[in-house]
């Protein structure tokens, strides 16, 4: 009889729905020396749960920080610092220029600048139209082999119908 309660016990631990006090029962039964052979591979798992619970965690666990939190608040401080530098110097030097600030010569430098960058952008620009429209070439290439590979199935199959 009690063997039966075990396999019955076994399956409700297999179906999840035994309460502690049945695997309490599971581990005394596969505790002892005298385990059924049909239930012998349960035996080391109700083990393994036994040495579990009877572990203790012996390690100290340190109280204080380490050193680290310091350095990464002075990391932050400084960080801080560059900031607010990086804010108020454009300030301290007379604060934002304009065109009518600068000399003939930086003028004619800065607006041959401009303009070399606006070719380059309108060659960038006629770039990616360009590609663009390869693009569209390279699209309706791949629809048309689609295409052509229905054709070839379809001789296929033909093939094969008129041949048998």
């Amino acid at each position: 009889m009690v063997l039966n309660n075990i396999d019955k016990l076994i399956e409700k631990y297999n179906n999840a729905e035994t309460s502690l006090k049945e695997e309490a029962q599971l581990r005394a039964y596969f505790k002892s020396n005298s385990v059924a052979p049909h239930l012998e591979h349960y035996k080391p798992l109700f083990q393994y749960f036994s040495m579990a619970q009877e572990e203790q965690y012996t390690k100290d666990v340190p109280l204080k920080p380490k050193n680290r939190t310091v350095f990464y608040q002075w990391i932050s401080v400084a960080a801080v610092a560059i900031l607010m530098l990086g804010i108020l110097m454009p300030n301290w030097f007379g604060g934002p220029k304009t065109l009518a600030d600068y000399s003939q010569e930086e003028q004619e430098m800065y607006l041959e600048a401009k303009e070399a960058l606006a070719m380059l952008s309108n060659n960038f620009n006629q770039g990616t139209t360009s590609i663009n429209t390869l693009n569209l070439a390279s699209e309706n290439f791949n629809v048309g082999l689609e295409k052509a590979n229905h054709i070839t199935e379809f001789s296929q199959t033909t093939n094969k119908l008129l041949k048998n």
